[in-house]
């Protein structure tokens, strides 16, 4: 297989996935895929059913969205977090309020006060910021901190990425369009980097509580978008050359070779937003950042039914995947390769859903293969469960918003190519993938 670092761009020719009538949509700027009779049924209703959550769990006064949502809804008072927002969910809240808007799944006005009230919460000081970012949860009522949690750089992102995305959508109305300029205009992204003037630090905690995370955005993982609105920022902006600050850390399995050895949600949450297809870097290396998403997806998913299924056997061509989602014992942070954290056989079913818009050839068919095989276990009012595990019967009853988020930005992507339209008409990304050398080829 051609390394991302050589060799002409290559548009990839998607596999047919069956004879019927009709073009699906376009994923890759004029080249569709011939899809089955019921993919675009499929994909319909599980990005209703995602969206759905986002009507539930944002907050009718602050706009705020919360970071899950039990099944069952006794376990809000065992664990006490009914009210936690997530500030990086509120961005894919923003986003979905987009999308559903424009599909009518909500009226358009219902929607404009949704973003509306959550854009007033982030900028007139009842949420908490420092140097215009925020804590990583809030309190979805009142704003104010959850607990002990830091700011969090890379969702404080999500926020800012998905503000500017209904900047331009909702574009008539002048209130969204000023406050989602005020928000990005106090984002300090020089504050941010500790110093360092290029790399970002992973977030902030007051003083009393340690100051800046030592750990630092330095090499492969969600960082693209942090980067690239921070080059593109219009107060304190990072220097085009942050771009290439951090390491590619090169990683290979099989015939694959790629950069990042992270987990596979960063090949998926930058990539919703920026549009990198048909682009690569004009220096340096010259990575084709779109061909390297849909390389780790392809790694990712021979490791799980080849290497993962020598152990776990539920694995297989079409049932496969697995990122950071909830466990039978907590959030687990769990992939490969290589292998991260201790895997028990476990399917994310959004491992799958949030490439879509990447490789629909094999991502659309594990998609059906979960709901046919496990549906009558796993389907549900939010789509498909969060995680579940073959092989014990364990099924997540929480859904996750960041995963059930990245599943209908994906497939809106794949569909229409939306959310990549709304949010690439503001001029700052377009400026900052320019001065990062990141043209069109």
């Amino acid at each position: 297989m051609e390394s991302v670092f050589t060799g002409a761009l290559q548009r990839r020719s998607f596999i047919k996935l069956a004879t019927a009538a009709g073009l699906g949509a376009v994923a890759n700027h004029g080249f569709g895929f011939v899809k089955k009779h019921d993919d675009e049924a499929f994909l319909d209703d599980i990005s209703r059913r995602c969206f759905q959550y986002f009507v539930d769990a944002i907050d009718l006064e602050t706009g705020i969205c919360r970071d899950l949502l039990h099944g069952d809804p006794a376990v809000n008072t065992v664990k006490g977090d009914e009210s936690r927002g997530s500030t990086g969910v509120t961005g894919f809240a923003l986003t979905a309020l987009c999308i559903g808007a424009d599909r009518k799944w909500l009226p358009r006005e219902e929607a404009k006060d949704r973003v509306r009230r959550c854009l007033r919460s982030y900028t007139n000081g009842k949420v908490f910021a420092n140097h215009g970012w925020f804590y990583h949860f809030n309190d979805v009522h009142t704003g104010g901190r959850w607990k002990n949690v830091e700011i969090s750089t890379s969702d404080c992102i999500w926020l800012l990425a998905a503000s500017l995305t209904c900047r331009q959508y909702f574009h008539e109305d002048h209130e969204i369009v000023d406050l989602a300029t005020l928000l990005y205009s106090r984002y300090d992204f020089q504050w941010m980097t500790n110093g360092d003037g290029k790399l970002l630090s992973h977030g902030w905690r007051p003083d009393e509580e340690g100051g800046f995370i030592k750990l630092r955005y330095e090499k492969y993982c969600q960082l693209a978008a942090m980067y690239l609105l921070g080059i593109g920022a219009p107060n304190n902006a990072l220097p085009p050359d942050a771009w290439y600050a951090w390491e590619r850390d090169p990683n290979s399995y099989k015939e694959y070779n790629y950069i990042g050895t992270s987990l596979l949600w960063t090949y998926q949450y930058p990539f919703a937003w920026f549009d990198f297809r048909g682009k690569r870097e004009t220096r340096g290396t010259t990575i084709d950042w779109w061909k390297n998403c849909d390389t780790a997806l392809r790694a990712h998913r021979e490791w799980c039914y080849t290497d993962l299924a020598n152990e776990f056997p539920d694995y297989t061509e079409t049932i496969w995947g697995i990122t950071s989602s909830s466990g039978p014992r907590g959030y687990k942070a769990w992939g490969g390769p290589p292998k991260h954290s201790q895997i028990d056989g476990s399917v994310v079913p959004c491992a799958a859903g949030g490439s879509l818009m990447t490789a629909p050839d094999v991502c659309i068919p594990a998609m059906h293969a979960m709901k046919d095989k496990y549906g009558d276990k796993i389907w549900g009012k939010y789509g498909l469960a969060d995680a579940f595990n073959p092989l014990t019967n364990w099924v997540s009853s929480d859904t996750l918003g960041l995963d059930v988020g990245m599943i209908l930005l994906s497939a809106e992507n794949l569909r229409n190519g939306s959310v990549w339209k709304w949010f690439m008409a503001n001029p700052e990304p377009q400026k900052a993938m320019h001065l990062a050398g990141i043209e069109k080829v």
